[in-house]
């Protein structure tokens, strides 16, 4: 016992326990917890602080920051309605074409805009414009079923689409720096878009239409648009401008956080911006601005005190991992992922997993490169809201209380685990990859 209490381990396991306990189950603000977890990991001294607070140099941190800025901007102009009202007409017919509408844009957007928090940012203001304009009132059920909409399908579906997201991008960068596997766009985007993308988009469609029931009305207002003002025209342009950096960051080099921020600094500019100072204090959401600086900042933490390390060897040793019974090795893979991504969330899961993909593969006899392609349906597929920052940011843009995240991630993790997790291996056995 005395052991375990000298346990190098055992006082960063025990604040990374409560912190991930806690956000589980709301007993407290999502941002208390995570100020509780900067408080505590610094006081124990349980890694350096550009650890714990390495959340906020993130590129991930500033990209909800500066989606939070632009989506004031892009309310107060004028732009959010305008969008929506060109939508509204057309897309309000019944409950579950808007919501598949809403779930097709937020997917479709991932195939030319690289940031999950920028297409989050762009498409929120212009979904609540388009749901106030259809008689959806704001904090009711339909209110934040598309909210989740919003969400869920930049986060989930996205994940079959290489440079749509973060942990696609930590996947292929720990595959190509342990074992020089280099992932491209098209097969990548062949293995996982018929199952991950279109089978769960419906299903997610499905979920949302009945967890989360709505009626929306006609416009009444289907008089033609005024043109277009002046700040709409110059904020329109600032946007196209971004929109063509993020799209073309490969030709460039800087990241879309950066471009973001830059477009951030200004729309907040005196006599050249659109928002004041009491417009961004009162439209900026630094509860979960912060919220998600903590899951970042835990991840980090887990990945460089060891406990990531332990237990995914620990998780190698328990798991039914055999060459002679292939579709239980590919559940015992995706329970890794699963298990991994309660303590390291979404982002941090590739890189650690896939570090550990050669032991895995010996022990299951699958190639390398399917083995590094299964965990793509464990963190794609969270159990619970915080351990995919993209779906924190889109709740708290939309208001969504806890719970109602909480229902749609475990019912969408249900149906994915019965349904789609098995139509995947056979999947990967008609392309030849187990």
């Amino acid at each position: 016992m005395s052991l375990w209490l000298t346990h190098p381990l055992l006082l960063p396991s025990l604040i990374v326990g409560v912190t991930i306990v806690l956000w589980a189950t709301s007993l407290l603000p999502e941002f208390i917890t995570a100020l509780l977890f900067f408080t505590a990991a610094m006081a124990a001294r349980i890694a350096p602080p550009e650890a714990i607070f390495g959340g906020f140099a993130s590129s991930a941190f500033w990209l909800v920051f500066s989606g939070f800025v632009l989506g004031v901007a892009i309310r107060k102009t004028g732009l959010a309605d305008r969008a929506a009202r060109s939508l509204s007409a057309k897309l309000t017919d019944s409950w579950m074409l808007m919501v598949a509408s809403v779930v097709l844009l937020s997917y479709a957007l991932a195939f030319v805009m690289p940031s999950n928090m920028g297409r989050i940012a762009l498409l929120m203001p212009i979904v609540a414009a388009m749901a106030k304009r259809a008689g959806i009132a704001d904090g009711s059920r339909a209110w934040f079923g598309l909210a989740l909409a919003v969400g869920f399908g930049t986060f989930q579906l996205s994940a079959t689409i290489l440079p749509a997201n973060v942990p696609n991008l930590v996947m292929s960068g720990a595959a190509e720096g342990s074992y020089g596997i280099h992932l491209n766009y098209v097969p990548y985007l062949l293995l996982h878009t018929p199952v991950l993308g279109i089978l769960k988009g419906l299903i997610l469609i499905g979920l949302i239409c009945w967890l989360f029931p709505g009626s929306p009305k006609p416009p009444k207002d289907r008089a033609p648009s005024e043109p277009m003002g002046r700040d709409e025209k110059r904020l329109a342009w600032l946007l196209a401008l971004v929109l063509g950096m993020w799209v073309t960051e490969s030709w460039h080099g800087v990241g879309p956080a950066w471009t973001g921020l830059a477009a951030s600094v200004i729309v907040m500019l005196p006599r050249v911006g659109f928002i004041t100072g009491d417009e961004f204090s009162a439209g900026v959401n630094m509860r979960t601005c912060i919220y998600v600086a903590g899951i970042l900042g835990l991840a980090i933490v887990v990945t460089q005190t060891g406990i990531g390390a332990a237990v995914g060897e620990a998780l190698l040793r328990i798991m039914p991992l055999d060459a002679d019974r292939p579709f239980t090795s590919f559940l015992a893979l995706t329970g890794i992922t699963t298990a991994l991504n309660f303590i390291m969330t979404a982002n941090g899961v590739p890189a650690l997993y896939t570090t550990l993909a050669q032991s895995f593969s010996d022990a299951t006899g699958f190639p390398l490169l399917s083995v590094i392609m299964i965990q793509v349906l464990g963190y794609s597929t969270p159990l619970l809201p915080y351990q995919a920052s993209p779906i924190v940011v889109a709740m708290g843009l939309g208001k969504v209380p806890a719970r109602a995240g909480m229902m749609l991630c475990l019912a969408l993790a249900i149906a994915t685990y019965l349904v789609l997790l098995p139509l995947d291996y056979l999947w990967f056995s008609v392309l030849g990859k187990v």
